[in-house]
């Protein structure tokens, strides 16, 4: 793909955004970026192309950045309304992502992983077990080292394993992994793409660009997906939880069971994942999948399995104090993850709620609240609409701040209590991101 002497429009000058301008820069296009920000504040190592003679600094937001544009390319985050899209298309300017650029150029298989919540984890996991079989493999996409870094290497690797968000499906053409799995669809950022049928819609683009050569790994347990297996040409895999398939992967009283055609029955013990709850099976099952399909060694697996211990922030374990137990679930921005983190305890639950509000149908909640809840301490900008929405079947206490949550979480606890943090929101109210909220939480207990 010939990129010299055109013009390129840049949205959103974080980490994506600049590797997409460096990376064009070096095909002799003329980048134009923008973002939302004063370029003093792009934190996405701006610094490091800043001056150089293909790039302009363009007015956020103003058409006129427009003239003359072959290409539009936004990053991850940018909402499909925004004003420089919407123009875009009016004009019949291309606008793709950041991973359908870096497709066009990369030349190892991609193994994408997708998904309302677990897409991190499921990735990390998959990277260590081909890892571990002996694999060379660029792990990448929106868990934080974008495609586009590895286009513009030596591309040595074996594979690309890839979380992928709705974000980066939104824009795609071509993208074409060579296996693609989805997790799970729960209701998230429909403040973004503006219902959940919408949000649906683009998380089934992973698949679009399939064919039978491929592999669509899909939750056979979720309702959503099977109205999308019906348009898949890939082969299809399925995983649960719950019912024993006739062919996938499933538990089995203490052992997850590899059950495909052609294939030996295979037994992977329950007990080598040291990861808590239900969805972390499902995400360990999905992982496994992935790897026999790219031929890894079950005795290689089970080994990456074990020595697996999880990622931060994603229902960790903190700390104790006077027998009340505080877990750290500041990446849970959905009911979704709220859901699988409260299914994951037997304990009395004190819950700690809210953020920055994405639509989120909290009403969803009550069930579960209802039977694994205790007490709700709701805090940030969207306590009072989800105190509307989840009703007055559990105790609630609403705060301002996070750290007058916390305080007020342990005051209600008695020993044999878990105050668990899973906010169900985006943090960006009182937060950087939800990193910062999970430390910061991780500060305010170990202060008490």
């Amino acid at each position: 793909m010939d990129f010299n002497g055109k013009k390129i429009v840049v949205i959103g000058m974080g980490k994506t955004g600049v590797a997409v301008a460096r990376f064009l820069g070096k095909k002799s296009a003329g980048i134009v970026v923008t973002d939302e920000k004063s370029p003093d504040h792009w934190d996405g190592g701006f610094n490091q192309i800043a001056g150089e003679p293909w790039l302009e600094v363009g007015e956020y937001n103003s058409v006129d950045v427009l003239k003359d544009a072959d290409m539009v390319i936004p990053s991850p985050g940018i909402p499909p309304g925004n004003p420089l899209l919407v123009e875009a298309l009016k004009k019949n300017i291309a606008v793709i992502s950041e991973i359908e650029l870096a497709y066009r150029f990369i030349r190892v298989p991609i193994i994408a992983v997708t998904g309302t919540n677990g897409k991190t984890t499921t990735t990390t996991l998959l990277g260590e077990i081909l890892q571990m079989s002996g694999k060379k493999v660029f792990v990448g996409g929106n868990i934080g080292n974008p495609l586009i870094e590895y286009a513009d290497k030596n591309q040595d690797a074996d594979c690309i394993v890839a979380e992928i968000s709705s974000f980066q499906l939104q824009w795609i053409d071509q993208f074409r992994p060579f296996i693609a799995v989805l997790l799970n669809i729960t209701s998230d950022h429909v403040n973004y793409h503006g219902s959940f049928a919408e949000y649906r819609r683009i998380k089934a683009r992973i698949f679009a660009n399939q064919t039978g050569k491929d592999f669509a790994i899909l939750n056979a347990e979720d309702d959503e997906q099977k109205k999308i297996e019906r348009n898949i040409r890939a082969r299809v895999a399925g995983f649960s939880s719950k019912h024993v398939l006739p062919s996938g992967i499933f538990v089995k009283e203490e052992n997850i069971v590899l059950s495909l055609p052609g294939m030996q029955e295979e037994k992977y013990p329950l007990s080598m994942i040291n990861i808590p709850g239900l969805h972390n099976v499902e995400n360990v099952m999905a992982a496994i999948l992935a790897a026999r399909f790219c031929g890894c060694d079950p005795s290689d697996t089970i080994r990456a399995v074990e020595n697996f211990r999880g990622l931060p922030h994603r229902i960790e374990f903190v700390e104790e104090k006077n027998s009340v137990k505080f877990f750290d679930d500041s990446k849970g921005t959905n009911v979704g993850s709220v859901l699988r983190a409260l299914e994951t305890f037997t304990q009395p639950v004190i819950l700690l709620l809210g953020g920055r509000d994405k639509d989120g149908d909290f009403e969803t909640l009550q069930p579960v609240l209802a039977a694994k809840a205790k007490k709700i301490v709701l805090f940030g900008e969207a306590r009072e609409r989800i105190a509307s929405l989840i009703g007055q079947t559990v105790p609630v206490i609403k705060k301002t701040k996070l750290q007058e949550a916390v305080e007020v979480a342990y005051q209600e606890a008695v020993p044999g209590d878990v105050v668990l943090l899973s906010p169900g929101c985006a943090s960006f109210d009182e937060f950087v991101n939800y990193k910062e909220r999970g430390n910061f939480f991780r500060k305010v207990v170990e202060n008490l």
